[in-house]
């Protein structure tokens, strides 16, 4: 049994041009200890489809259907009292902007405490112990000295592991990272996903890796979903995704990625931008992009079916 079950997720922006659904209907299963990479361009609703999960949707947005469950229990049928329960001690979260994410005005090492002490009956001096305790593991060094610091004085991958740290700090089950890696430079991003994978491994925790990297995918997670215009249009394990993609959104991601499937001496950007989630083409929404499209593309929405065992894509052609 899946640890989290996401089932036809829908969150909907009310705007006065028109709704915007940023999540349509997805689905997906995260089993203990897996990774699941969740991929696609800006603007696919990735991002949305992470604070769907912990319910951190910002207004004019509404989460309008479907189920989130947490070992059974529907997370978006919570009280709100239980689920500022359920943030941080069963599902953590980093967000994709440490220095937006953290607070400037505390220290770092206040920040861990109090998110720790949410949760757990601890003594302040407890809680800094704790907090100090979770700096040195996620790798920061002289932990002491730096939980004084404000998240200014911090660089970015300092302040990235304090987020982890933070995210971490109460054991949870599930976590969803969202761009982890986001605006630091290779050798940080290299540091930053050694991390992850030491963490999962030491606490069994499962993860939604949230990127639009697809060589972290490659060497991060055990299944790939792959998202368009607030859709998941194709979702299989890495080997099957890499070895054999299915829909041709996933074909031309992977033919603009060097080195993902072996040498290539020019590589091609996928043709045209996401589309406006107001004025979405009639069909398959990837059509006007996709250079396999026929007429037929026009009249339905793919629904997303299994193609081969464990392989499921959204195309009338396959």
């Amino acid at each position: 049994m899946a640890l989290l079950e996401v089932r036809d997720l829908e969150t909907v922006f009310f705007l006065e041009r028109g709704l915007v659904r940023a999540v349509d209907h997805v689905s997906f299963e995260l089993e203990v200890g897996r990774v699941l990479g969740l991929v696609g361009e800006s603007g696919c609703g990735k991002s949305m489809t992470a604070l769907s999960l912990m319910r951190l949707v910002p207004s004019p947005g509404r989460i309008v259907g479907g189920r989130v469950l947490l070992d059974g229990r529907d997370l978006l049928g919570l009280p709100e009292r239980e689920m500022r329960q359920v943030r941080g001690a069963d599902v953590g979260m980093i967000f994709q902007e440490p220095m937006t994410s953290l607070n400037p005005v505390f220290t770092v090492g206040i920040q861990i405490a109090e998110a720790i002490r949410c949760h757990r009956r601890l003594t302040r001096r407890e809680a800094w112990d704790r907090a100090v305790a979770l700096l040195t593991e996620v790798g920061i060094t002289d932990p002491e000295r730096r939980a004084h610091a404000y998240p200014h004085q911090l660089s970015g991958g300092m302040r990235q592991r304090v987020m982890i740290a933070m995210a971490i700090s109460c054991a949870p089950r599930v976590l969803v990272a969202d761009e982890p890696t986001t605006a630091l430079d290779v050798t940080i991003q290299a540091g930053i996903l050694d991390l992850l994978r030491t963490l999962r491994q030491r606490h069994g925790t499962a993860l939604l890796l949230i990127t639009h990297d697809l060589g972290v995918v490659a060497e991060q997670a055990d299944q790939v979903a792959i998202m368009y215009a607030g859709r998941i249009v194709e979702q299989a394990s890495v080997e099957g995704m890499f070895d054999d993609p299915k829909h041709p959104y996933t074909r031309a991601l992977l033919r603009s990625v060097p080195g993902v499937r072996g040498r290539r001496e020019r590589l091609e950007a996928v043709p045209g931008q996401v589309p406006d989630l107001l004025r979405l083409p009639s069909g398959c929404a990837f059509r006007d992009r996709c250079p396999e499209a026929i007429s037929a593309c026009a009249e339905t929405v793919p629904a997303l079916r299994e193609i081969e065992p464990g392989h499921h894509a959204a195309c009338i052609r396959l």
